[in-house]
């Protein structure tokens, strides 16, 4: 109201901030993770966890995602010509669109790879989308799709608040603790702002104490 000038002063001025207590939220332990690999019943839950987990991506963004939009090649049968089943993801990188629509690469690691290949190589429909439902008439999953399907397979291994959010959160901590630049983990996540990027972050207090004393003392 004061920016569109309907007030002269906004009386919220008067008030002080609100000082909030900074809860750091969970990760996934890299145990847990095999563990929620193992207990994956289908080829395509490990492609997905494998997916969630190696590129961080957000779960809207997942579910918007097409086979096109990964980097791959399909065989060339040489004697006439036609392109075989067989498919390769050569950069093992992917092309997603976040929020503002903007586009961003994301990569994912071999075990993705195997799996993706391997998962799509069995499907039997043609939709262009990247996962889709189990059953008939195989439609695109979508965000309460994967959701629900994550939540069951926790509650099955008896892991709390298995959710896909969770491994965007892993990969940032994960990958700062191993010595990612934080530019670099901004970019992967697709922030538009550097704080963003370290709320999601749990830095590991080993790491602060070798590097206090390499540099401090």
């Amino acid at each position: 109201l004061e920016s569109v000038d309907y007030i002269l002063k906004s009386p919220i001025r008067r008030f002080n901030r609100i000082i909030t207590q900074t809860i750091i939220k969970e990760t996934y332990s890299d145990e847990n993770i095999e563990k929620l690999r193992d207990g994956c019943k289908t080829i395509r839950d490990l492609a997905l966890v494998d997916f969630l987990s190696s590129t961080g991506v957000r779960v809207g963004e997942l579910v918007n995602l097409n086979i096109d939009d990964i980097d791959f090649i399909a065989y060339i049968n040489a004697e006439n010509g036609e392109e075989e089943d067989d498919i390769d993801f050569i950069n093992q990188s992917c092309v997603v669109l976040g929020k503002g629509n903007k586009e961003r690469e994301v990569y994912f690691d071999a075990k993705t790879k195997l799996h993706l290949e391997k998962y799509l190589s069995n499907r039997n429909d043609d939709n262009p989308a990247l996962f889709v439902s189990l059953l008939k008439p195989y439609n695109r999953l979508n965000i309460s799709g994967v959701e629900i399907r994550l939540r069951n397979l926790g509650e099955r291994l008896n892991l709390p608040r298995v959710h896909p959010h969770k491994f965007r959160r892993t990969l940032a901590t994960r990958a700062i603790d191993k010595g990612m630049p934080i530019e670099q983990v901004q970019q992967l996540l697709g922030h538009t702002k550097i704080d963003t990027t370290l709320h999601y972050a749990k830095v590991n207090q080993a790491n602060v104490k070798v590097s206090h004393h390499r540099f401090i003392c």
